[in-house]
């Protein structure tokens, strides 16, 4: 049965523990063992398919906790489905995401997740799994999350903005925090004043203020880390854990590393754009800058120091992409005239493995900690971990061949994103994925496609594995 089994060579093992040369062993679609090369282990182990990882990193395939495949938003479409955007992932050395199924208002949570399967079954090309959005909080909806969590969609997002659209008062987020408190759900949050925010794009659109430049400078640093502080607040009250979505302000990690030092259940994530973009990008001139409107929204530049000083000290634990592209042609364009008019959301899904290599190649992060908050962490926060996120034996052999040497250059001309612009168009980047196999099956060979839609299998979730 040799021709189930794949064997990878001379590689540098780099999980979020250890750094190892070591020969990989597959089988059945698992990693069936590791050894030292030359060592006696290895020289009996025979495969039908061999890879020379020489010179190379043998890392686990990443797995991006919050990407929005073919989410509606503002009259129109993010532009990626679960097809074009799990292939991208691929290309990129994700191996596994986690997408959000929305509620729509008035309607059960059941009803918006069978909507979600149906957009996915069949057309991924690497795993997945859903978080729910929960945009009517309710006696019935509550009572659904217990199903929900037994099921394995453990994850439920919350909405402090976007009033009439997916908002939820302090009293519904209270409730609902009360629920996952004894479910054993986690509750992520957008944490920004959205009643405060609306005020202010009023006041900025009366006065003429319509470039997408103004995009941030209405949705305040101070407005995004108040909700932080409130949602961490409302979540001890609770008694219940607290994952707060795209931290892209100084001001609101500062809550976050405050209730972790009283050791409080608190966890935050922050997205590439946050860490590489600022607002300089949304100043773009000619309506450019409507290629970067996102929310939370692109920050000065000085707040980057702060998210890369974060992720050191782990007060951030896990880099994921909040993937959610729009077309700059005929979608971003709705917003010409009215900033905000211009649907929220950038493309990264196929961008975040290699710009977190950059910023070990930088000596922003060590090897391991790139893995550990691109692999390791969302796993382990979202109830993968053991079989996603790592290399051991028993975990899928979700296995991406990284060569950190090699150069390129980002561009919407050579990405595989269903979307007509790079947010990091011209960036040069040492390191490049090669090879990246899924539960076993080859899904890029040496730079080609060789995945197909329907290989990417949904995977139930235990809870917050950080929740002991």
């Amino acid at each position: 049965m040799s021709s189930t089994r794949t064997l990878i060579r001379g590689g540098l093992v780099i999980t979020a523990s250890d750094e190892i040369h070591a020969d990989v062993l597959i089988e059945d679609g698992r990693i069936a063992a590791l050894a030292a090369p030359g060592s006696g282990a290895a020289e009996g182990w025979t495969a039908g398919c061999t890879i020379d990882a020489t010179g190379k990193y043998v890392i686990p395939g990443g797995v991006d906790a919050h990407t929005h495949m073919e989410l509606p938003f503002g009259g129109t479409f993010a532009s990626d489905t679960f097809g074009t955007g799990t292939r991208a992932a691929a290309w990129g050395g994700t191996t596994t995401i986690v997408d959000f199924a929305v509620q729509s208002r008035g309607r059960a949570l059941r009803e918006g997740l069978d909507a979600w399967f149906a957009k996915a079954d069949g057309n991924c090309a690497i795993d997945y799994a859903f978080h729910m959005i929960m945009s009517d909080v309710t006696e019935s909806t509550l009572k659904e999350m217990d199903l929900l969590v037994q099921e394995g969609v453990t994850s439920f997002k919350l909405f402090m903005a976007y009033p009439g659209v997916f908002y939820s008062d302090d009293g519904q987020i209270l409730r609902a925090m009360q629920r996952a408190s004894h479910n054993g759900g986690l509750i992520m949050m957008h944490a920004e004043n959205g009643i405060a925010i609306d005020v202010l794009v009023e006041q900025a659109l009366a006065a003429d203020r319509t470039d997408p430049r103004y995009h941030g400078e209405v949705r305040k640093a101070l407005l995004e880390a108040e909700a932080t502080h409130r949602a961490i607040q409302l979540a001890r009250v609770a008694d219940a854990p607290l994952y707060v979505v795209h931290v892209s302000a100084e001001e609101a990690l500062a809550e976050l590393a405050t209730a972790r030092d009283k050791g409080l259940p608190v966890f935050g994530e922050t997205c590439p754009q946050y860490l590489f973009l600022s607002t300089d990008n949304l100043a773009e001139p000619d309506f450019e800058g409507a290629k970067y409107v996102c929310s939370t929204p692109l920050r000065p530049v000085e707040h980057q120091a702060a998210l890369w000083r974060g992720l050191r000290t782990n007060d951030l634990q896990v880099v994921s992409t909040d993937h959610c592209p729009f077309c700059f042609s005929g979608q971003k364009e709705l917003g010409r005239g009215d900033f905000s008019k211009i649907p929220n959301g950038l493309p990264g899904v196929e961008n975040r493995m290699d710009l977190l290599h950059q910023a070990v190649v930088e000596g922003k992060l060590s090897r391991r900690r790139w893995i550990e908050i691109a692999c390791a962490s969302p796993a382990r926060m979202f109830g993968l971990y053991p079989r996603k996120g790592t290399i051991a034996p028993g975990a899928d052999a979700d296995v991406v061949i990284y060569d950190p040497l090699a150069e390129q250059t980002v561009s919407a001309e050579t990405h595989h994103m269903n979307v007509d612009y790079s947010a990091y168009e011209g960036k040069r980047i040492t390191g490049q994925v090669e090879t990246v196999l899924s539960r076993g099956e080859l899904v890029i060979d040496r730079r080609e496609f060789t995945g197909m839609a329907g290989h990417g299998q949904y995977t139930p979730r235990a809870t917050c594995q950080y929740l002991s």
